[in-house]
C-alpha cells in the first residue's frame, strides 16, 4: 500500500490512531439524527471515511512552525500537524451551509476560548431574529460547545459542538464544528499562531 492508496479495511483499522475512537461512533450515529442537508447520511459517511487520510501537510504549508490545521470542506475533517510532526489527527466536522458561508484560504489561530460565549453575528441575527442575543460558556445549549479558537478572519472559528447530529454535515454559518472531546483535545495542542489553511 502506497502512502496515499489506502483501503477501507486500513482506514478502520488505523482509525483509532487520529480518531481517538470517538470519530466512528459520530459518524454512524450521523444516519440516525435529523439532516442538515439534503445529502443522504449514507453518502457523508462513505465520503468521510475514505476522506480522512488523504492529507500532506507539505501539500498546503511551506512549514509546520506552531504547527498547522487544514480545515476540509469537502472529507468535512480537521487535520493537525505538530511542529516536530510526532503527531497528526483527524477528526470529523461540521462544515459551512454553502460557498456563500465559507471562507477558503490561508488563516491562523489568535485567540484560545475555554467555555467560550457564543453571540450570534449581525447576519445571524438578521436572517434569523429569535436567535438570543448570547448563550455563555458552560450552557449545554451553546452552539460553540467546550472550547473555541477564532482565526484572523472575523466570526470564522474551530469549536465544539452543542448537537453531535452537526458533524460531518454542512450545518454551520462559516465555522468548523468537532465533537466537545475532540476539540478539547486540540484546543492543549494548539496555541495562539498555529496556521489555518481552509479548502
Amino acid at each position: 500500500m502506497t502512502d496515499r492508496q489506502f483501503t477501507r479495511r486500513a482506514i478502520l483499522s488505523t482509525g483509532a490512531l487520529a480518531l481517538g475512537g470517538l470519530a466512528m461512533p459520530s459518524l454512524l450515529r450521523a444516519e440516525e439524527l435529523p439532516d442538515y442537508e439534503a445529502e443522504a447520511p449514507a453518502q457523508v459517511v462513505r465520503h468521510n471515511l475514505m476522506g480522512f487520510l488523504q492529507h500532506d501537510w507539505r501539500d498546503h504549508f511551506d512549514h509546520l512552525q506552531k504547527g498547522a490545521i487544514l480545515c476540509d470542506t469537502q472529507s468535512r475533517a480537521v487535520h493537525f500537524w505538530s511542529e516536530d510532526e510526532a503527531t497528526y489527527l483527524v477528526y470529523p466536522s461540521s462544515v459551512p451551509m454553502s460557498d456563500e458561508f465559507t471562507r477558503r484560504g490561508l488563516t491562523e489561530v489568535t485567540l484560545k476560548r475555554h467555555m467560550p460565549t457564543w453571540i450570534p453575528t449581525p447576519n445571524m441575527r438578521e436572517r434569523d431574529p429569535s436567535l438570543p442575543e448570547r448563550v455563555e460558556g458552560g450552557d449545554p445549549k451553546n452552539p460553540m460547545g467546550t472550547r473555541a479558537m477564532n482565526l484572523s478572519w472575523q466570526y470564522y472559528r474551530v469549536h465544539g459542538i452543542d448537537n453531535p447530529a452537526k458533524v460531518g454535515r454542512k450545518a454551520s454559518n462559516g465555522c468548523f464544528g468537532l465533537m466537545n472531546p475532540h476539540v478539547e483535545e486540540l484546543y492543549e495542542l494548539v496555541v495562539v499562531g498555529t496556521q489555518v489553511r481552509v479548502i
